[in-house]
């Protein structure tokens, strides 16, 4: 599910976005699956996280000639790219000592926003003696395929290489070349990701067990594709935590739908609400105020991180809106409330930004990465259901390839997923937040002895993983020493295995 950006809106892309990006015209605009991303856009205003991230001194940058196509054996598949990678060596036992490496999988963007970001690493490179490793996404950042982004993302041949199945093979490669060139055979890897990197940190070590010794996946939501998990299911927890911090402030926003629609149906109404919710520009039409009043609860619960808890300060705004305050009133306090910059000029219907994430993600969400998040009647939104063969139809209108949604399961796994890893994994830590709307989707119980679930009641997406700050609560404290240390003890079994096999032969 890597918080970097913005968890793109209504569930999706924001209208005006979809009109960009793909061209459909209003009545056929499909939904488009939100991005998966560990840190939320607001990262860099942190006053407390700014202080803590001088650490890019201590990081080297590479790049490894990656092939183009790791399932092929056609004259183009032996074509290659350059592959970013980055190297943090200060605490580095070497390999003399088979210190490990700590492999972190950037997702879907740049690299850049991860080495900012990601506190798991560098918080815990001294307690390991580790080494780490950060690999950036192909097709995203610096790794850009074909020579260039444009040629790059063309069309669906040369996108056609742009998948996860890819992008592990990828990180394999990449794994293996650093342990040859640092005499590090015998040093054991643990593989790291966030969200989507998550996803793809537990699949690699179903794939690639003889490179990864294990994984930490946090907030990985691998159950959210083909009905396995019900399709309403990040939506009800957004509603629950808003719910929970407070009643008044949900049924605010339960009602405010509809009297946006009885407002925008007056002659003049969107004139009205223009001017209400101080948008950058003339609304054209409520399904854009409506898409930013999504994002914005969305955003709010899956990124409710300590000690702002953003869900608590949009309802402290609607709810602390002055005596008399209509409900539009008290949605509009709620937007202010929620800006970090304070009182701004303007805060609705902004020009869109399409950024590298934008159309790399639609990409990957209109081919494997097919999340079908719905809404139903029993949330605080309107209803919205997925309508697969809507989805599936709009993407190929676009691309000139339908997607795959079944293929995720068909090559990872995921149905029965206990009665089938049980069997055969192991060393997979899946980590969740409660709070978070994508544990709806993510491993919440222990699999095995050593396919484990780590969960917190007040975490939010990917907490666990971003650097850790002097304000951090106990009971997250306490969920990241837990995973230091399960992986301590993967470690220590490893040496011991690697002692007895060394003494046999």
């Amino acid at each position: 599910m890597s918080c970097l950006l913005v968890i793109l809106s209504r569930q999706w892309l924001h209208l005006y976005t979809l009109l960009l990006l793909l061209s459909l015209n209003t009545a056929s605009a499909t939904k488009f699956i939100p991005r998966l991303s560990p840190i939320r856009k607001t990262f860099r205003h942190d006053p407390e996280t700014l202080s803590l991230t001088s650490i890019w001194d201590d990081f080297e940058t590479y790049f490894y000639t990656q092939t183009l196509d790791h399932f092929n054996y056609r004259p183009e598949s032996y074509n290659t790219f350059q592959q970013r990678y980055v190297i943090n060596s200060k605490y580095w036992g070497g390999p003399k000592s088979k210190a490990p490496i700590l492999a972190y999988f950037g997702a879907e963007a740049s690299l850049d926003y991860d080495l900012s970001g990601i506190g798991f690493l560098p918080d815990n490179a001294h307690h390991f003696k580790a080494l780490l490793l950060y690999i950036e996404h192909r097709y995203y950042g610096k790794s850009i395929p074909f020579g260039s982004r444009d040629e790059a993302l063309k069309n669906a041949s040369t996108l056609g290489y742009f998948n996860s199945a890819q992008a592990i093979a990828d990180y394999a490669a990449v794994i293996l070349h650093v342990k040859k060139k640092l005499h590090a055979q015998n040093s054991p890897v643990i593989v790291i990701g966030a969200s989507y990197g998550g996803m793809l940190a537990s699949w690699f070590r179903l794939k690639y067990p003889h490179i990864a010794l294990g994984a930490l996946a946090s907030s990985a939501p691998i159950l959210y594709f083909d009905d396995i998990t019900p399709q309403d299911g990040y939506y009800s927890i957004v509603t629950r935590d808003f719910r929970e911090a407070s009643e008044s402030c949900y049924q605010t926003i339960l009602k405010s739908w509809s009297e946006i629609d009885k407002v925008a149906a007056k002659p003049n109404g969107l004139s009205i609400l223009s001017k209400k919710f101080k948008t950058c520009r003339p609304l054209k039409s409520s399904s854009t105020l409506k898409d930013f009043l999504d994002s914005m609860y969305t955003e709010a619960a899956q990124y409710n991180d300590p000690p702002r808890y953003p869900v608590t300060e949009v309802c402290g705004g609607i709810d602390g809106a002055s005596s008399g305050t209509d409900i539009l009133g008290k949605i509009f306090s709620g937007v202010v409330a929620n800006s970090y910059q304070g009182n701004k000029s303007c805060y609705v219907n902004q020009p869109a930004n399409l950024s590298e994430t934008s159309i790399g993600w639609s990409w990957q969400t209109c081919s494997e990465m097919v999340i079908p998040i719905g809404i139903n009647n029993d949330t605080m939104f309107e209803a919205d259901p997925f309508d697969l063969k809507s989805f599936i139809k709009d993407c190929q209108d676009y691309y000139g390839v339908p997607p795959r949604p079944h293929w995720v399961t068909t090559y990872y796994g995921g149905r029965d997923i206990k009665l089938v890893l049980q069997r055969f994994a192991s060393n997979i830590l899946f980590s969740n937040g409660l709070r978070d709307p994508y544990s709806s989707g993510g491993v919440l119980d222990n699999i095995s002895d050593s396919v484990v679930a780590l969960h917190t009641k007040n975490g939010s997406h990917c907490l666990d993983v971003i650097l850790a700050k002097p304000s951090d609560p106990d009971w997250l404290i306490n969920q990241r020493k837990t995973e230091v240390k399960i992986i301590k003890g993967w470690i220590t079994q490893y040496y011991s295995d690697l002692r007895s096999d060394q003494k046999i032969n």
